[in-house]
């Protein structure tokens, strides 16, 4: 195995082009794990610690970018504000050393269905930022995952960083695993209310080949809410509208049995996590006394 250590980003690049091949590297949660259990034997490493932008981020008027290096604790520490689910998730990673070298990058480019970022991503609306010698490009992230541990980048690109829209109303995440911390995700999911477009969107992980939305569970809890007007009057979601909107949220999902669960199981579990989810960000919502005419 080749070790490539470029000192910037147009290096990185270059690199890149040169050796498509390349595995990038920052934190190596991921990497560094597959290599030493002899599951992965690339041909080429790419050390991208010496280049500092990844490790920036910065916020705008309407989103956040966030280098592809950033570690989480950094998300935990300085964007809880702006990015309150995905902080939520970088509490659930690992241990306290995984978070300060793990990286939302890191996870998009392993991909793994399981990744603790991704129904975070989801809910909240992201876009990732990927660069080769031949350019830059965002791509949505529900577009990214293309498969079990696949992603929509080229051979010669990098993810650069990650756009993720600001929050403008309350976020949640949850996530089962086997044990209460250190744990890799039985099933996960994200939820994130957007009053300033009164739509709701969600992520599950760990819970189908790719992370994913549940795309008719949104439709159908956008529409409740616009039709009862309760993004207006501040009501309690009925319980039969909580119901459905879990029912359609578990019917999403396309799980396997493993060694940390069952299909079943998984199935029952995404659908107690989004009804709970929603009924605790509703109730922040209410709380607040959010209205849409307020959050503009």
């Amino acid at each position: 195995m080749d070790f490539l250590r470029p000192a910037g980003w147009e290096e990185a690049l270059a690199a890149k082009a040169e050796h498509p091949t390349a595995v990038p590297i920052a934190g190596g949660t991921d990497v560094m794990v597959e290599i030493n259990f002899d599951h992965r034997r690339p041909e080429y490493l790419m050390d991208l610690n010496r280049i500092g932008e990844l490790r920036e981020w910065a916020v705008g008027d309407e989103h956040v970018r966030l280098g592809a290096s950033v570690p989480y604790t950094q998300i935990m520490e300085h964007l809880r504000t702006e990015l309150p689910g995905l902080a939520l998730a970088s509490h659930t990673v690992g241990s306290p050393q995984i978070r300060n070298r793990g990286s939302v990058g890191g996870n998009l480019g392993a991909a793994s269905p399981a990744g603790d970022a991704h129904p975070a991503l989801l809910s909240a609306g992201a876009e990732v930022e990927v660069e080769s010698v031949r350019g830059v490009r965002r791509i949505p992230v529900e577009e990214f995952y293309t498969g079990v541990k696949r992603n929509a980048l080229a051979p010669d690109e990098l993810i650069k960083a990650v756009h993720i829209k600001k929050a403008s109303g309350p976020q949640q995440f949850s996530k089962v695993g086997t044990r209460n911390a250190m744990v890799i995700a039985v099933c996960a999911f994200g939820i994130a209310l957007h009053p300033d477009s009164r739509t709701v969107k969600t992520g599950i992980g760990s819970a189908a080949p790719t992370p994913l939305r549940a795309r008719v569970a949104e439709d159908f809890l956008n529409a409740a809410l616009e039709e009862g007007g309760f993004w207006d009057n501040g009501k309690v979601i009925t319980p039969s509208i909580a119901k459905q909107f879990a029912d359609l949220v578990s019917g999403a999902c396309n799980p396997i049995d493993d060694v940390r669960g069952t299909a079943k199981y998984r199935r029952h579990a995404v659908g107690i996590m989004a009804r709970r989810t929603l009924g605790w960000t509703w109730e922040q919502y209410r709380s607040a006394g959010t209205t849409l005419e307020g959050a503009a």
